[in-house]
């Protein structure tokens, strides 16, 4: 696991740990996280599927990079890992920024 596969994987592990271990926003436990989960999904997945295809990439990987498991549409599982990591991080930010009570 080099190149793409393991910063994705570190940083969806990462973001786990932060909200275990550190943050504990209780943002998992939410409903309207894994709503907004299967809204960026619904976008990523077409998006991502686009640009990735294999018969007309816009964007392409090393071979050596990544693990070569493609689903959905020819996307790269490692997409899925950062975009999990990013769009979370994101959201318990915010959340631990709200303010008590709210």
């Amino acid at each position: 696991m080099t190149g793409y596969t393991m910063p994705a994987v570190l940083a969806a592990i990462g973001v786990i740990a932060a909200e275990l271990a550190w943050l504990r926003t209780g943002l998992f436990r939410r409903p309207a996280y894994w709503i907004t989960m299967v809204i960026v999904l619904a976008f990523q997945v077409p998006v991502d599927g686009w640009l990735t295809r294999l018969d007309a990439p816009i964007v392409r990987y090393d071979p050596d990079h990544v693990t070569g498991v493609r689903f959905p549409w020819d996307i790269p599982i490692e997409d899925f890992a950062f975009g999990f990591a990013l769009v979370t991080a994101t959201l318990l930010l915010w959340v631990r920024r709200e303010p008590p009570g709210r």
